[in-house]
């Protein structure tokens, strides 16, 4: 059995807030140039490295990327085999937002009660998903969440009959529906199966993972390159002023269903997608 204090997870939750705000995941850098190099369009391009020029003054100024530093999000895997002291461990992520969106000087965006709307003043409480894995670790991710994008976000009750290509008419007539709205280019985060709520979290989950990657699953994968394809044919363009660029990824997360359903979400997610990973 192996023991942590807390302390030590309100320090790595402030940083990586801070880092998560100010510099692109490298996947996500590396692909965004990718991009800006493929597209063809005068005007697609000029966006392409507008958004790049402003990624590079957000880490060289320290400043965040976007103004907009979302709300929150946490995937926690907690090893089965670890034994956590001193505060409960959900006040110490949410303690460690207040002093990473405090002291990294980063926009509070949540209010206490969905219709009072009274601002925290310090960006908490924080969305945290648990899961308990194998292990003596506790690996967080963090993926702050803008609602630019998160408004464009949609959830379809698909019936099995509706099969692969349902699957996909769904997805492009979310992108679609979302056009300019979702700040492309965009990273689309698919979670096809579970049930309605489960459906969700794995396309948040879905916009954690690497975009130059793809599902291990084959059917998956192949579905994965067709819709980026489908996606980016529709022409909407990075800042949804036309260009071949809509989409920089769709990464698709699956899981176990009903016999009776194939519950469906997207997840939009703009050209910045901010996640980071941290193992303690």
């Amino acid at each position: 059995m192996r023991t942590i204090n807390t302390d030590i997870v309100v320090e790595t939750v402030r940083d990586m807030c801070i880092q998560a705000n100010i510099f692109l995941a490298p996947d996500m850098e590396e692909r965004m140039r990718k991009a800006a190099d493929e597209e063809d369009g005068i005007l697609g391009k000029q966006i392409m490295n507008q958004l790049i020029e402003n990624m590079e003054i957000a880490g060289s100024d320290r400043i965040p990327i976007c103004q907009d530093t979302g709300m929150a999000v946490f995937f926690v895997n907690v090893g089965q085999d670890l034994h956590i002291e001193g505060m409960n461990l959900t006040d110490a992520i949410n303690e460690g937002v207040r002093q990473g969106y405090t002291e990294g000087f980063l926009r509070k965006s949540v209010v206490a009660d969905p219709l009072i709307r009274e601002n925290t003043k310090d960006n908490t409480p924080a969305i945290i998903h648990y899961d308990i894995v194998p292990g003596d670790k506790l690996t967080i991710t963090i993926a702050p969440k803008g609602f630019g994008s998160e408004n464009m976000s949609r959830v379809f009750m698909l019936k099995p009959a509706d099969g692969e290509e349902g699957v996909k008419a769904a997805v492009l007539q979310a992108v679609k529906d979302a056009g300019p709205n979702a700040c492309p280019p965009m990273v689309v985060g698919v979670g096809l199966g579970g049930d309605f709520e489960l459906a969700a979290k794995l396309a948040k989950k879905a916009l954690t993972r690497d975009v130059n990657s793809h599902s291990d699953k084959e059917h998956i994968a192949r579905i994965e390159r067709e819709l980026i394809e489908m996606i980016n044919a529709t022409g909407i363009g990075p800042g949804g002023l036309g260009g071949k660029t809509t989409a920089l990824a769709v990464n698709i997360e699956t899981y176990a269903t009903h016999i009776a359903g194939m519950p469906l979400a997207v997840n939009m997610c703009c050209h910045v997608n901010r996640h980071v990973t941290k193992e303690i």
